[in-house]
């Protein structure tokens, strides 16, 4: 009884049975995806000490996202977003099954590695692009709030608390173990999505245009509504100046706030935390907080965050700033998903959310690029100073838009 009163204050029975079928299958999924965030690169470094491949192994995984991000979307449009989700996870566990024998018989190497992330990476583009349209099929409006917040907080607690030290752990134990324990899990997340009740067949009535054709369409919208165009935008230049600032993280975690690894690894579960931490206020925060002022709250946060950093050299202030900004970036993807999936309509919610999420992998990437050249001729602390007057000057710009997001996103719901 106990138990199920627990399961009913996180899952509400208005929600439905499907919302924890999803919500399951992406738990597990995520599980295993956390395994691999650890074993991964743990397997690469025992095929190479290359730095040039080290750093190519964590491209492939998001290149992908920038080569068919548009695409996978439009798909997502066209055809039963369950299945694509199911037969793209199958795939993924295939893969990560096939990687797992050539361990185990001493065929891999570095070259099975890299290709085999770069596999997993389209696998991983198609499943998420049909499976962050499935919400909004499953709830009431008024509870993708909520909803969006339940799917963060699982995604966050397995694939960035749990899943990396039990990836580390079986990694130790035995190469082959976290992969075999990874394609497991992605595989029972696929039986999982399986109970997921939604309906068959396409959310579009006619498909016969071709795809180049409904990616120009999605695009199209997206640039014409003035609310969702401003959002692209906040996210891609922001995803810009966080990739700049987070991209030499590692080295100011040594070579600045001489945290050790132990220190650095700190960090990233401090902002783990924070995001779990932020599920039990969110509710609250979006019963009683204005949309437009949550929003412009997070964005203000994330401009303090770059300058905090900018200026502390202790680790234990580092540690405090990323558990807050863990807290307020898990409201601001709660929100802006929330808005996304209210606006946008059924039939362009592929396509749409592409956009956001090819958007977001080009923005860290050209991040990543700016922050390196920037620290090698300023030192460590200049991305996150370039981070600050980015952000900055953005949310100057964006600062009065934002109303008219929240106004768009009052009109969907009514």
């Amino acid at each position: 009884m106990f138990v199920s009163r627990i399961v009913d204050v996180a899952f509400p029975p208005r929600m439905g049975a499907a919302f924890r079928w999803l919500f399951g299958s992406n738990l597990v999924s995520n599980l295993g995806d956390g395994v691999a965030l650890a074993a991964g690169p743990l397997l690469v470094a025992t095929q190479t000490h290359s730095a040039f491949l080290v750093a190519l192994a964590g491209l492939l995984q998001r290149l992908p996202w920038l080569l068919l991000g548009l695409y996978a979307g439009a798909v997502a449009d066209r055809i039963d977003r369950k299945l694509l989700v199911m037969g793209a996870d199958a795939a993924r566990a295939l893969v990560v099954l096939v990687l797992a024998v050539t361990i185990a018989t001493g065929w891999v190497d570095i070259t099975v590695v890299l290709v085999t992330m770069f596999v997993f990476g389209i696998g991983e583009v198609f499943a998420d692009s049909a499976s962050m349209t499935l919400l909004p099929m499953l709830l009431d409006k008024d509870d993708l709030g909520i909803g969006n917040a339940r799917m963060q907080a699982g995604n966050l607690t397995a694939n960035q608390l749990i899943g990396p030290p039990i990836g580390a752990f079986l990694f130790a134990t035995g190469m082959v173990i976290p992969f075999l324990a990874q394609a497991v899990c992605v595989a029972f997340g696929v039986v999982l999505m399986g109970r997921v009740a939604v309906p068959r067949g396409s959310v579009r009535p006619d498909v016969r245009s071709h795809i180049r054709h409904d990616i120009a369409e999605g695009l199209r919208w997206l640039t014409q509504h003035a609310a969702m165009r401003t959002l692209a935008i906040v996210i891609l230049v922001f995803n810009v100046t966080w990739g700049a600032a987070w991209s030499v993280l590692v080295l100011y975690s040594l070579d600045r706030l001489h945290m050790g690894e132990v220190g650095f690894g700190l960090l990233t579960t401090a902002t783990a935390a924070g995001g779990v931490a932020a599920t039990l206020g969110y509710g609250w925060l979006e019963r009683h907080v204005a949309l437009s002022t949550l929003m412009r709250a997070c964005l203000t946060l994330e401009v303090a965050t770059h300058l905090s950093l900018a200026v502390t050299t202790t680790g234990w202030v580092a540690v405090v700033i990323m558990v807050v900004f863990g807290g307020y970036a898990f409201v601001w993807g709660t929100l802006s998903s929330r808005v996304r999936q209210r606006v946008v309509p059924t039939e362009l919610q592929g396509r749409v959310t592409s956009v956001y999420v090819v958007g977001l992998f080009a923005g860290l990437v050209v991040g990543q690029a700016l922050g390196g050249v920037i620290a090698e001729h300023w030192g460590l602390a200049a991305p996150f100073w370039f981070a600050f007057v980015g952000s900055g000057i953005t949310l100057a710009l964006v600062w009065r838009q934002l109303a008219h997001i929240s106004a768009a996103d009052a009109a969907a719901t009514a």
